[in-house]
């Protein structure tokens, strides 16, 4: 009766002490990480579907500029082999390969720009200034999503090094903290898609 009575009043001393120590803010902020990362891909997917529309767009006005289409297309699609999967964004080298490829998408509608200069009529042409103009505002949604991302990956760091979390995240989740989207070196800034407006 005596050890009965010694196990009810353990029972939640017990509790108090898993919940204090991360048992659930742990997956919380890990699954806070996941869904900022799929909304990153989202944004990525959603350039590279708009890259097609302008390259077939410009191709009508400057067949002799194919090296730039094609730079624009062998980047995309380069982008799009390399795949990323929540569980990898522990992975310096799989997040780092990942951001150089889409690093050099950006880079790459860069050329457009000039473009625009040799063809006066692709600058008056409705299509082309709906996909340019979509595809900036796609670059702009890209850094709010990897904004988003790296402030979920910093609380979520936080979270599994301090105190009383990181006892519950080693333990329970044997937890590694997540790798942060970094700008490759020479592309701090998104691309401006200007076409000369």
């Amino acid at each position: 009766m005596n050890m009965s009575r010694r196990l009810v009043l353990l029972a939640p001393v017990v509790a108090l002490s898993l919940s204090s120590c991360g048992l659930n803010s742990i997956p919380t902020a890990e699954e806070n990480v996941n869904a900022k990362w799929g909304q990153v891909q989202s944004e990525y997917q959603r350039r590279n579907d708009l890259i097609p529309n302008l390259v077939a767009t410009v191709k009508g006005y400057a067949k002799q500029e194919s090296s730039v289409l094609i730079e624009v297309t062998q980047a995309r699609a380069s982008a799009n082999s390399i795949k990323l999967s929540p569980a990898d964004l522990s992975d310096p080298a799989k997040v780092q390969a990942y951001n150089d490829a889409q690093n050099r998408v950006s880079a790459s509608i860069i050329p457009f720009q000039r473009m625009q200069e040799a063809y006066p009529d692709l600058k008056s042409n409705t299509n082309f200034l709906t996909l340019q103009s979509q595809i900036e505002g796609t670059e702009n949604s890209i850094l709010v999503s990897r904004k988003d991302y790296n402030e979920a990956v910093q609380a979520y760091n936080t979270r599994i090094r301090t105190f009383p979390d990181a006892i519950g995240a080693k333990i329970f989740y044997g937890a590694k903290p997540k790798v942060m989207f970094e700008a490759s070196s020479g592309s701090q800034n998104a691309p401006k898609v200007d076409f000369g407006q």
